[in-house]
Formats: structure tokens, C-alpha cells, sequence
């Protein structure tokens, strides 16, 4: 699932193609993904510019100019899904659900096979959508640290990795780089968060933000359907300290990783140097 480094990876990738220019068109092939997407997404978009790109946790904000106030067009990539660039000579394939056109060589095509993503039409202020207005901090802004995660933690009983990676808690700490960021910080994923010092947790902050910042330089992680703007895979998983390697040498201790199942996901730690 495309998680915070991949959302931002393709913010990257878009932005310097799109910002500024009009959007001719938008085509709709289908029209069934989480939500319909509306009938007159088109309609509200064509001959406005796109005056910038933003990113909301996993969410994709085009702010888009309007004789009515504005609008954005919101963007989540879901569980498959991928924005990337693509000429009018490239044929649309499977799964290419929605085109958004701004001239013969720059065109913005979705991609999701599973339909989980959305693309909606928010008019007015985006903080105050449902979908937007209960998230967390951003892990990269300067409201999250380790004052923010002890606060929140203090009588909560769940695992401190499923702690971290709950959006209202703070947005964009998906699996992989939950599991990296606790290794960093040397944090066991079952420890139950309220029971996890305030220490611990200023290093854990650190650990998130070290993770993700890594994470969007090497292109986010491609490990099924996830490609960048350009088309081209993320690497960040072969950096990966414990993620995926169940079994293998962990880098600081020699002891095999071990692999779990937290969540209905799989947890990946060193039974060693997390404690």
C-alpha cells in the first residue's frame, strides 16, 4: 500500500510538469473506485490552472483555481494505485481508470487494479473535509515529536507499533516504516505504547522522521504495484534494516530477525536490540 513516501515521491514527481498550467480535460473510464468519482469532476477542473500541489498524510491535494472560489481535486492512491506521466500517444492500459489532461504531452493517468483509491472534488477550504479535518500532525512538520506520542500514549494499551501507525495519532507511518523506525529506536513492536517512557519516545520521533526522510529520497518503496511519476520502482526496501527479512542477520547483532503478525500485518524485529 502506498504509504506517506510514496504519496510524497509522486507530489515530487508531478508537481514541476503541472503547477501552473490548465487542465484541459479529465477523462473518466470508470468511474467506480472507493467513492464514484462525480459525474462533473470535468466539468468543476477544465480550463483551471493548477495553482499548486499539496500532500495531507496519504492524500493528494490540487489546488486548482475557479471563477467560484477554488476547489481541490483530492487524490488517494489507495492499495494499489499510482499517478504517473504519460503521453497522448501512450494507449491507456488495464486499469487505467482516469485521465487528467493538460495538452498532448502532459497527461496525468491513474492507475489502480484493486479500485481502492479516490479521486473527489472538494470545493472551499480542504482542512475541513471528513476525510481530512481529524488526521494527526504531519511526522515531517514541526508539531510532531516525542512529547506529542507520550501525551497521546499515556493509558493506551495497544502495541506502540500499531499506536504509531494510527492516522490520528500521526499520519503516514505505514508498516515498513514503522517496523524500521522502532529498530532505529531500539523499541520492541509489542511494548504497549503507555507503557513506553517519554525518552524513548523523543528517540522514536527522531527515528520517524530519519526513516521517512530516507524513504522519500530513494523513491519510496515499490514492492507490488507502487511505481513514481516517472514510471520507475522506489528502492527504499533494499536499504531495509528488518522489514522483509525474517530470518537473515540483523546488521548490529547477528541474531535473526524475527517476523510476527500484529494488526493483521507482519511486524519484523531483532529480538536482540529491541527491548
Amino acid at each position: 500500500m502506498p504509504e506517506l513516501p510514496e504519496v510524497e515521491t509522486t507530489r515530487l514527481g508531478l508537481l514541476p510538469a503541472i503547477k501552473g498550467r490548465r487542465i484541459q480535460n479529465i477523462i473518466v473510464r470508470d468511474r467506480r473506485l472507493r467513492w464514484p468519482i462525480p459525474d462533473d469532476l470535468s466539468a468543476l477542473a477544465a480550463g483551471r490552472r493548477v495553482l499548486d500541489m499539496t500532500r495531507r498524510g496519504k492524500y493528494l491535494l490540487w489546488d486548482v483555481e475557479s471563477a467560484r472560489g477554488g476547489g481541490f481535486l483530492l487524490c488517494h492512491l489507495g492499495m494499489s494505485g499510482s499517478l504517473f506521466m504519460a503521453g497522448r500517444e501512450v494507449a491507456p492500459a488495464k486499469h487505467d481508470h482516469v485521465d487528467i489532461v493538460f495538452n498532448q504531452q502532459t497527461i496525468v493517468r491513474y492507475h489502480d487494479p484493486r479500485r481502492f483509491g479516490a479521486i473527489l472534488w472538494i470545493p472551499g477550504a480542504a482542512a475541513d473535509h471528513p476525510l481530512l479535518d481529524k488526521l494527526g500532525p504531519e511526522p515531517l512538520g514541526p508539531t510532531f515529536d516525542g512529547a506529542h506520542l507520550f501525551a497521546r500514549s499515556r493509558g493506551r494499551a495497544i502495541s506502540v507499533k500499531e499506536f504509531i501507525m494510527d492516522a490520528h495519532i500521526v499520519v503516514g507511518v505505514g508498516n515498513i516504516y514503522a517496523s524500521e523506525a522502532l529498530f532505529s529506536a531500539g523499541i520492541r513492536p509489542t511494548n504497549p505504547a503507555g507503557r513506553v517512557s517519554a525518552a524513548r519516545y523523543e528517540r522514536l520521533a527522531g527515528a520517524i522522521k530519519q526513516t521517512l526522510t530516507r524513504a522519500i529520497a530513494a523513491g519510496g518503496s515499490s514492492l507490488r504495484d507502487y511505481v513514481k511519476a516517472d514510471g520507475g520502482p522506489g528502492y527504499f526496501q533494499l536499504a531495509a534494516n528488518v522489514y522483509g527479512r525474517a530470518g537473515a542477520p540483523c546488521a548490529v547483532c547477528q541474531r535473526p530477525i524475527l517476523a510476527i503478525v500484529q494488526g493483521q500485518r507482519r511486524s519484523f524485529y531483532c529480538p536482540r536490540c529491541q527491548t
